[in-house]
């Protein structure tokens, strides 16, 4: 977990400030994000906006690193602006946040959206301060409520194909949520990169996931993963 010390470090070594776009129907969700992350010297709220519409619009005139925004908005939805953003922006991150954890808005979030995490809106500020650096850095991150839904939905799947895992594989998967990169996984299990990103390969064939964020979502839904 990233925790202040970090946004400390890179603030005292000059590192640049992550630019924040939140869009929300709500502008109290708004406000209450701004004050949320104002304490972090190492964020920068450069746009908000109360519409996805106008979201797109402004990210035209606008540099950003990482986009918050609403899963469940009147016009177009936090789903459809995420994959348009993805399509016209393609540097930029997206989180999505939501009063919902339901299993499945989560699972079609995820699904339809190329997004790099997902939590609720009743998040604390460190928390959410943590998520955006991760997914700032490369990363991933899933809420404890939201791995916690989709286990749950895991268990409501009894039609779903099987899939056999190797032991291997399965360790190759819970360093790859752990955002480990192929040639750090290549050195914590003592094989080659070669061998690694051949794995990589495998496994994302046989889970029928394109990327990372698809992956954990199948692993903790098919049990490869787990909290505990």
């Amino acid at each position: 977990m990233v925790r202040l010390s970090l946004f400390l470090y890179q603030q005292k070594n000059n590192m640049p400030k992550i630019r924040i776009a939140i869009t929300d129907d709500h502008q109290i969700i708004i406000d209450g994000l701004v004050s949320l992350l104002s304490k972090y010297n190492q964020l920068s709220i450069v746009l908000t906006t109360n519409s996805a519409a106008q979201m797109l619009e402004d990210l035209a005139k606008t540099e950003v690193d990482i986009l918050l925004t609403d899963v469940m908005m009147p016009g177009m939805s936090g789903s459809e602006l995420a994959k348009k953003v993805r399509q016209l922006y393609p540097s930029i991150k997206i989180i999505a946040l939501s009063m919902s954890g339901q299993a499945q808005t989560v699972s079609n979030m995820i699904e339809d959206a190329d997004i790099a995490g997902y939590l609720l809106k009743q998040t604390n500020a460190g928390e959410l301060a943590a998520a955006i650096q991760k997914v700032y850095a490369g990363g991933i991150y899933f809420q404890e409520d939201i791995l916690q839904e989709l286990e749950k939905l895991g268990n409501k799947k009894s039609t779903a194909v099987a899939v056999k895992i190797t032991n291997r594989e399965k360790q190759l998967i819970e360093l790859i949520e752990k955002d480990y990169s192929s040639k750090e996984i290549a050195a914590a299990l003592n094989i080659s990169l070669h061998t690694v990103e051949t794995h990589r390969k495998n496994i994302m064939r046989k889970t029928g996931t394109g990327n990372v964020l698809l992956l954990v979502k199948w692993a903790y839904e098919n049990k490869v993963l787990s909290r505990e």
